[in-house]
């Protein structure tokens, strides 16, 4: 359909190709060169994060995060329910026992007193999810994580430049791990990085990184031989995806104006939807900014839901709805013993994300909200 508007459209700068080319000429493609170190640097020097690793996905560095920690079965890690498979995965992997924590009533983000509830003395770490690039509450968090001797991982998959109180998102766990899917903000098609901001973990993840080898330290001229000295995997992505990546970060800036343009579009333009009662908008905290990484609208009720992304639909529109209740899931609903959590579920049921991406113009969000005044007018 020609005047089909998809949910995401990948955008590119004109450069990528250029930068990839230029890899090729290099000659060193396999991952840590001159692009890897490139973009590395540029989140260090931009976002002052202590240590940063280019993964091949977001999932990777949530993986590394749990082999960091040394997650041990029957390890309690807390984190919210309302939230993508892979935050769950990487822990459970380890043979971590999942505890899972009930969203805020405004905000997809997980309760904070909710986790305090649920900190025992297997606890080992605590997990926050930055949803839609709005920033948990961290400093009640951190307070909890430093009164029981926890580790704290933000999964800022959706948190590219985006603040709490002025610090940026990925610089407050103690370690953070992001995504450059080609969904986000900034992309490279599959992408992610790992943030450490513990000293104790630096050395560490180099070598896991290498797949449990001090290659790192051997290419610097630290040591005369690498080898096998810990567990670790193929972690680092090749540098044709982190040239991709650097043509990305170079218009990180205008990347941001144009998607803070898009959202600030909706958010207007559905102003009156939810004064009529109708919808709510997302709520940006006071101790948040807003990233621009997707717009959505909170509903009723899941018919209410429902109806409208069918409406979308036959207007040519695709709309989706987001993640489902991971203690629900077949994979995890037979063992769930926790309390009902029911924001979590309101959220699964009652969200509908709206087309977003970077080329989205101004007549095609038009015609979005169009869609949703005359579903509602009808």
């Amino acid at each position: 359909m020609k005047d089909f508007i998809g949910f995401n459209k990948p955008y590119m700068t004109g450069r990528e190709l250029d930068y990839i080319r230029d890899a090729v000429a290099r000659e060193k493609i396999s991952g840590n060169g001159f692009y890897t170190q490139k973009c590395q640097q540029f989140f260090s020097d931009r976002y002052g994060f202590k240590k940063t690793l280019l993964t091949q996905s977001c999932t990777d560095a949530l993986e590394m995060a749990a082999l960091l920690l040394d997650i041990q079965p029957g390890d309690e890690v807390i984190l919210p329910s309302f939230t993508f498979v892979s935050t769950a995965n990487a822990f459970a992997l380890r043979g971590a026992n999942l505890i899972f924590a009930d969203s805020e009533e405004n905000t997809p983000n997980i309760d904070v007193n909710h986790v305090k509830q649920l900190i025992t003395p297997r606890t080992k770490a605590i997990v926050v999810v930055h949803y839609a690039g709005m920033a948990c509450d961290m400093d009640p968090v951190m307070a909890l994580a430093h009164e029981h001797g926890l580790f704290v991982v933000e999964d800022a998959a959706q948190a590219v430049d985006s603040f709490y109180k002025s610090r940026p998102l990925g610089s407050i766990g103690h370690l953070a791990c992001f995504s450059f899917h080609e969904t986000k903000n900034i992309i490279s098609g599959e992408g992610g990085m790992l943030v450490i901001n513990d000293d104790r973990f630096i050395s560490r993840a180099e070598v896991i990184w290498e797949k449990g080898t001090n290659r790192s330290a051997f290419y610097r001229g630290e040591v005369d031989k690498y080898n096998w000295i810990d567990l670790g995997s193929s972690f680092l992505p090749s540098e044709l995806t982190a040239a991709f990546l650097w043509a990305q970060l170079e218009n990180l800036d205008s990347i941001q104006e144009k998607r803070l343009a898009i959202w600030q579009q909706y958010f207007e333009g559905l102003a009156f939807q939810e004064k009529e009662g109708h919808v709510s908008r997302p709520v940006v905290p006071p101790y948040a900014t807003n990233n621009a990484h997707m717009f959505y609208l909170l509903f009723h009720a899941r018919d209410d839901r429902n109806a409208v992304m069918e409406h979308c639909k036959q207007d040519g529109i695709q709309a989706i709805f987001h993640y489902l209740p991971l203690h629900q899931s077949p994979y995890f609903s037979g063992r769930y013993k926790g309390r009902t959590l029911a924001n979590a579920v309101r959220f699964s049921d009652c969200v509908l994300r709206l087309p977003f991406y970077t080329e989205l113009s101004p007549p095609q969000i038009n015609r979005v909200i169009n869609s949703l005044h005359r579903f509602y007018n009808s």
